[in-house]
């Protein structure tokens, strides 16, 4: 089936799967329910809208160099209380963590190629500004790849791409990460959008991760 790929590049992006209540979390590669937010935004799509669509297509990222997760000290005035009521009296530390200086090779395989070209052309012209995981966090290098729609799956199409970026130098000579989404098998991530992203409902799916050697 073809794959698109998409370059995810910045100085700060941010990830999160398991936020709750003050403290917001980032996993170390690209979650689904991110990319796909990302998607809806170059498309112009609703958040009240469907996603089924986008929902099916199978996600890979090969991580071309790893981020360094740090933590965001903030706080945060005027929070809604455990009562439902917004207390202008109170204020929360609000841990926000993110990935520096991260570079992600990311790929969405699906059997509609229309599809896949609609949300390419969109990368190049979105109709709403693009953020790596948070308003905050705008592209550093543009999302849109070059002949970035493929004919071949999304493992061949992750492992043949040319590397996107070099590695830290702590890093350097390591194989790079290589995440896949699997339909049974690995660890569990729950990021696999259910509903409209404005109902917030997300559902598990899995992933396996292997080290692969691509050369700069």
């Amino acid at each position: 089936m073809p794959t698109l790929l998409l370059r995810l590049a910045a100085p700060m992006q941010s990830w999160g799967t398991t936020s709750r209540f003050d403290e917001r979390d980032s996993q170390l590669e690209p979650s689904k329910s991110g990319v796909l937010g990302l998607v809806c935004a170059a498309l112009g799509r609703d958040r009240s809208e469907a996603v089924d669509d986008l929902a099916l297509l199978k996600m890979g990222v090969r991580v071309d160099r790893e981020g360094l997760l740090m933590r965001d000290y903030q706080t945060a005035t005027g929070v809604v209380s455990a009562a439902g009521k917004v207390d202008l009296g109170r204020t929360v530390i609000s841990p926000r963590y993110y990935l520096a200086d991260a570079a992600f090779l990311v790929g969405l395989e699906g059997a509609d190629r229309n599809l896949l070209e609609r949300i390419h052309d969109a990368l190049r012209a979105p109709v709403w500004p693009l953020a790596l995981g948070r308003k905050a966090f705008p592209p550093g290098e543009p999302v849109w790849l070059e002949a970035g729609v493929r004919d071949e799956g999304l493992r061949e199409t992750l492992l043949a791409w040319p590397r996107l970026a070099p590695p830290l130098w702590e890093h350097r000579g390591e194989p790079l990460r290589f995440v896949l989404e699997h339909e049974s098998e690995g660890a569990v991530r729950l990021d696999q959008p259910v509903a409209p992203f404005a109902e917030r409902r997300f559902g598990p799916r899995y992933i396996a991760s292997e080290s692969i050697n691509v050369p700069l």
